[in-house]
């Protein structure tokens, strides 16, 4: 069994360890924009955090929709129907556009949410700005999704990797050049940050395309031989599957988000250090994360072989693996959030609350890493609806309650601090609802895994 569990674990560690290199630098470039904006003045920092809340609830619903490519996918390769692969994919190169369409409009209409946060009007204007020009990169990004579910359920995640780091190193000099208006270019501030993301994602699309039509690994299921229009049927059952893990997505992000925003009350200092606590979460959430991921992978194809015994196993091995790296992460910020903090700003009060912060990051990192890898496993199942209910549950109906109870203290509440707590209060709801959807998910996963194997095992014997 050891040698079983080493074998699976190292498995899924060559999968998934591009992947993480690679939602590492995605992630690096919100990292950039939110260091280099810091150290260029604490205005432009609030205002690319609160750009950001907006940004980063669209971006990350619509790569939820988005992985329904993954799931599909896999199942079509482990069943041995690789000849579906090109129709997949074109068709989800469509769904990608009409996502990427979609989130722009959206996010350009939902600057409008500033009017009720009580900002700085200059705050509020840069903020509005940085959303409107960094919604450029949203079609790229929804139809790389497509192509990145593609190649990583061929087993293909070196293009990932390659991709994203030349996408971080173009984001940062970029971001260099507009910021801080190196060579006589104007001092964009926020606006550059905004820029260098927007026109990074673009970067990356035309790069995956390339990598794709060069290497002969994609050639059996290479998609664009041939040009097909929208077939309806095909993307509606991928919507399907893929709306409720956008739907997943969305209560987990946008509840991190509303806390961004609804803390914008208490000034620029807390604004700006919820935003680092909460961008090197984010960074520190990438390796669990890619093992999900490795995990929905691996889950789909052994589940399109017929094996839900060995999915059953893949599943609580990686879960397994994403809690051992959480108890990891916990100690290390524990131990280093001071300089975490320094890292990110050089402003003295900033990085005092930002430290405090961090601690109930530390806290909150074993129940997010069992949420996560749990709720990548179900999806190798192909079962998305159950998963996104247990998230709506666990966010809006306990972080964000208990973050605004202890947060903002409302005069209306008989159970209420007798000050708010402003960020403290909001991080401990978090640390909340990550508890409860960790638990409800690790549940639902050991059930639908037995399920499995009784239903194979009852189909095993009616067919003999």
């Amino acid at each position: 069994m050891k040698n079983r569990i080493r074998t699976e674990a190292a498995a899924l560690w060559q999968l998934a360890w591009p992947v993480l290199i690679g939602q590492l630098a995605t992630v690096g470039m919100g990292v950039a924009d939110v260091a280099m904006t810091g150290h260029f003045s604490a205005e432009e920092l609030a205002a690319v955090s609160l750009g950001t809340s907006l940004w980063t609830i669209v971006l990350v619903t619509a790569m939820g929709v988005m992985m329904a490519v993954n799931a599909v996918v896999s199942h079509e390769v482990g069943a041995g129907q690789t000849q579906r692969v090109p129709h997949v994919v074109r068709q989800s190169m469509w769904m990608g556009l009409g996502i990427g369409l979609a989130g722009c409009v959206l996010l350009n209409a939902s600057t409008l949410v500033f009017d009720y946060l009580m900002l700085e009007p200059q705050v509020q204007e840069k903020a509005a700005r940085f959303v409107h020009i960094i919604s450029i990169g949203m079609p790229a990004f929804a139809m790389y999704r497509a192509l990145y579910g593609y190649t990583t359920s061929l087993n293909q995640t070196k293009p990932v990797m390659l991709i994203a780091v030349a996408g971080l190193v173009f984001n940062i000099l970029i971001n260099w050049l507009f910021i801080y208006g190196r060579f006589g270019l104007p001092q964009l501030g926020a606006s550059g940050c905004a820029l260098a993301t927007g026109l990074g994602i673009w970067l990356m699309l035309a790069a995956m395309l390339w990598w794709m039509r060069r290497s002969p690994v994609y050639q059996e299921t290479y998609p664009f031989h041939q040009s097909e229009a929208p077939h309806w049927p095909e993307i509606r059952s991928m919507l399907k599957l893929g709306l409720p893990i956008g739907v997943t997505y969305f209560a987990e992000v946008s509840a991190f988000s509303a806390v961004g925003l609804l803390i914008a009350r208490f000034g620029v200092i807390e604004v700006s250090s919820n935003q680092i606590a909460l961008n090197f979460s984010s960074l520190v959430f990438m390796v669990p994360m890619s093992i999900g991921i490795a995990l929905t992978t691996r889950v789909g194809q052994s589940l399109g072989e017929g094996d839900a015994e060995r999915a059953r196993f893949i599943s609580w091995v990686g879960v397994s693996l994403g809690v051992i790296f959480s108890v990891l992460s916990a100690s290390m910020i524990t131990i280093f959030r001071d300089l975490i903090a320094a890292a990110y700003t050089s402003d003295p009060a900033v990085q005092r609350l930002t430290a405090d912060l961090l601690l109930f990051a530390a806290i909150f990192q074993l129940s997010d890493a069992a949420q996560v890898t749990t709720s990548c496993a179900i999806r190798g199942y192909k079962i998305t609806r159950t998963p996104m209910l247990i998230h709506l549950m666990a966010f809006y109906g306990f972080a964000l309650p208990i973050g605004c109870l202890l947060g903002l203290a409302p005069d209306w509440l008989p159970w209420r601090p007798q000050t708010p707590m402003a960020a403290a209060g909001f991080w401990i709801g978090l640390v909340s609802g990550l508890t409860v959807a960790g638990i409800l998910l690790l549940a639902y996963l050991h059930r639908i895994s037995q399920g499995r194997i009784r239903l194979s095992a009852n189909s095993g014997k009616i067919a003999g």
